[in-house]
Formats: structure tokens, sequence, C-alpha cells
């Protein structure tokens, strides 16, 4: 109820000013920001769906960002990974040509130098560190130089060459998130890389009545396989096999002993759960050793790294062996050969996906932005046309005002 008074006709005409000033200052803030929702009060459904879309917007910008970082990664192993490759089919050749049997014991010896000096670059290739100083083949470890060289004397070589080359660093995954739940490896482990051939383990202990004691598990190529107590090494090959690790386990026929193989060209990396002891009790590595180097004396191990067939020929060569140079040594490099391209070619095909999520992106910030715009932008002809409508309906209030309010302070001097 409203009291009726001598102030009422002057306290509504100050209202109603008041109101046409506030939507004048509402509109012109609109047109200057040319967005219609300044405040949540002025639409709350639009106004969610425009926080939802702005959230995911910010989201889409850094996936962008993410996989162009992967992007210059690819592109920068790509190169050491094609360089290392170019390398190679150059120590090839030289073996091939050493296989021939027209070369002397010392022309062998003078082509050896060459391929000390190839080794040296293929080692300096492996332990390349990207633009950001993080190394590109040693896994997750990305501060840790990769490979490791034990140098020594050879009979025939007039200085220290390189004896054996080790891998220090890991092959844990590190996977960058390109989309909702949309994950891509950047990881290049070395040991895998840089590999030649399948790399075979056979174990000399009896397996046959092993029974896991208590619930643990092992890690077998950087995965995890989970054990219950109770199973033995035939459950145990069965989830290795299942596991989705490049690694073939099966029970030796005649030792009953447990012998894993790599699937392809790679280090097998092994290693039990803390307070574990299921691998070490199967004979397969030594406990409180870090893998890779942690496999048990009495393993029958087979496969080396493209470095050890490098070496071999090198060897081969200083000491005149030409039949181990046509036969294992260049079996050896033709692995490491096929190796490599194969890891280059999974490297483009990364890189060929990261194109396509990057296209993918730039369409969907453009769709997401254009939804954001049609929930929050203003209509600007709409806008402009109601802007001038309480410009002249506040004019015309002033006017009436003016009139009602015609009398001043001079019409009472007299």
């Amino acid at each position: 109820m409203r009291r009726i008074s001598s102030n009422l006709q002057h306290t509504d005409m100050q209202s109603a000013l008041r109101r046409q000033e506030s939507r004048l200052s509402d509109e012109n803030n609109k047109i200057g920001n040319q967005r219609r929702l300044n405040n949540l009060r002025d639409d709350p459904l639009s106004a969610g769906h425009v926080v939802r879309y702005q959230s995911y917007l910010a989201r889409l910008e850094r996936f962008e960002r993410n996989t162009k970082t992967i992007q210059d990664q690819i592109k920068i192993s790509e190169g050491y990974v094609n360089q290392s490759l170019q390398v190679l089919q150059r120590v090839r050749e030289l073996a091939v040509a050493g296989a021939h049997g027209t070369f002397t014991p010392g022309d062998l010896k003078n082509m050896a130098g060459e391929i000390d000096e190839l080794l040296g670059e293929l080692v300096s290739n492996a332990n390349a560190t990207g633009p950001d100083g993080n190394r590109l083949f040693s896994g997750t470890k990305s501060h840790t130089e990769p490979f490791e060289t034990v140098l020594g004397d050879m009979d025939g070589a007039g200085s220290r060459m390189i004896m054996n080359v080790r891998y220090n660093g890991s092959v844990g995954a590190k996977n960058v998130e390109v989309d909702e739940q949309s994950w891509l490896g950047t990881d290049q482990p070395g040991n895998r890389v840089f590999w030649a051939e399948r790399q075979s383990l056979f174990s000399e202990v009896d397996a046959s009545t092993f029974v896991v004691k208590a619930d643990t598990s092992i890690t077998v190529d950087g995965i995890e396989v989970p054990l219950v107590a109770g199973d033995n090494v035939h459950s145990i090959i069965s989830k290795i096999n299942d596991s989705g690790a490049a690694v073939k386990a099966h029970l030796d026929p005649v030792t009953n002993g447990l012998n894993l193989e790599t699937t392809d060209a790679r280090q097998l990396w092994l290693d039990d759960a803390a307070g574990g002891d299921v691998l070490s009790s199967l004979g397969m590595i030594r406990q409180g050793q870090r893998p890779p180097y942690n496999i048990a004396p009495s393993v029958k191990l087979s496969g080396g790294s493209l470095f050890d067939a490098v070496i071999s020929l090198r060897t081969a060569m200083l000491s005149g062996d030409q039949e181990s140079i046509g036969g294992r040594v260049l079996g050896s490099l033709d692995g490491a050969l096929d190796n490599l391209t194969s890891r280059l070619a999974g490297l483009g095909s990364k890189y060929e996906r990261t194109e396509a999520t990057v296209s993918r992106i730039a369409t969907q910030t453009l769709n997401v932005t254009a939804a954001e715009s049609r929930e929050a932008d203003i209509d600007f002809t709409k806008a402009v046309t109601d802007l001038k409508m309480y410009e002249y309906t506040h004019q015309a209030s002033l006017s009436t005002a003016g009139k009602l309010y015609s009398h001043t302070l001079l019409d009472y001097v007299r």
C-alpha cells in the first residue's frame, strides 16, 4: 500500500528517471563490451552455457599447445634417428666391402678406424639433447645421459676405444593429453630405438613346482603384471603374454625354466615389485639391482644393441675375421637398420597424428567460439535500436518533468 502525500509525484518521477538512466547505462555497457551478458542475472541459463564454453576453449588452447610441443619434439627426434640411419648405412657398406675377401688385413684395419669414428657419431646421436635441455632418448629420465660408454684398449688399435655402451635411461611412458581423455606418448627410450635384435632370456632354474607365496607384481618391459598367491609358472606365463608387453613367455620343455623373448628389437626390462621375489626365485634377475643390468648370471642372454653390432664389426676388422663380418655381424647390422627404419616410420606416424589433432582442435575452437558468441554476444542492430528508444523515452521524461516542475526559486522573489 502506498501513502498518498504531497511528495508522491516527485518521488515517482525521480524513481522513473533512475530506472531509465539505469537502462541507458546497461545498454551503453553492452554496446561498449559487445556482450549482452554483463552480469549473471542478465540471463542465468545462457551464462551457465557461456561458462562451460569458455572453460572448454581454455582446455582446447592447452591441448593445442601440448600437441605443438610434441610436434617439435618429434621433428627433432626424427632428425637424429634419420642421421643415425644414414651413418649406419655407411657402416653396412663398409661391412659388405670387408666381407668380400678382397681386402688385406691391413686394409680392414684401416677401415676399422672409420667405423670407430662412426660409432662415436652414433653414440652422440643417441645422447642428443633437445632445445629444452631434455635428453631425447632417455625415457622419463629427461636429464640423464641415456648411454654410457666404457673405454678400453684393444689389440691392433693405437688408442683407447669404446668397448661397451650401457643404457642408463628408463622405459617409463611420458604421455601428454591432447584431447579429453586422449593421450599421446612422447617417450623414445634409447634401448628400443638403438637396438639391433630381439632379446631372449633362458632361465636354467626348474620352475615346474614354483608357486607365488603372496599377492605381488612383476614389471615386464615397463608394464606391471599383477600376481596373486597360488599362481604357478603357467599362470605367470599366461599373465605376461596377456599383459600387452612386447614380450612372449613360455616354459622350456627341456629345463622347465622360464623363457622370455621380445617381439621386436628392444632390450628387455625386468624387475620385481618392492618386497617381491618372483623373478629372482625363477632365476631371471638378481635382487637389489637396477634393471636392465640385473639379469642373473645363470641366464642365457642373446640379442644386442646397434652399438654392440658396430663394436663387433670393428673388432672383426681389427682381427681380420672376414667370416664373422659376412655372417653374424652383417645380420646384426641389417636388424639394426630394420629397427631404425621402423622407429623412424613410427615417429612419422605420430607426427601425422599430431597434424590431424591440430587441425581438429582448430575446427573445434571455431565451433565452440561460435556457440559461445551466440549465447553471449550482443545483437548490435537490436541494441542500437533499444538504446535510441531508451534515449528518446528518457528525453521525453525529462521534458515532462520540466513542465511539471516549471516553478523556480525566482518565482517567489518579489
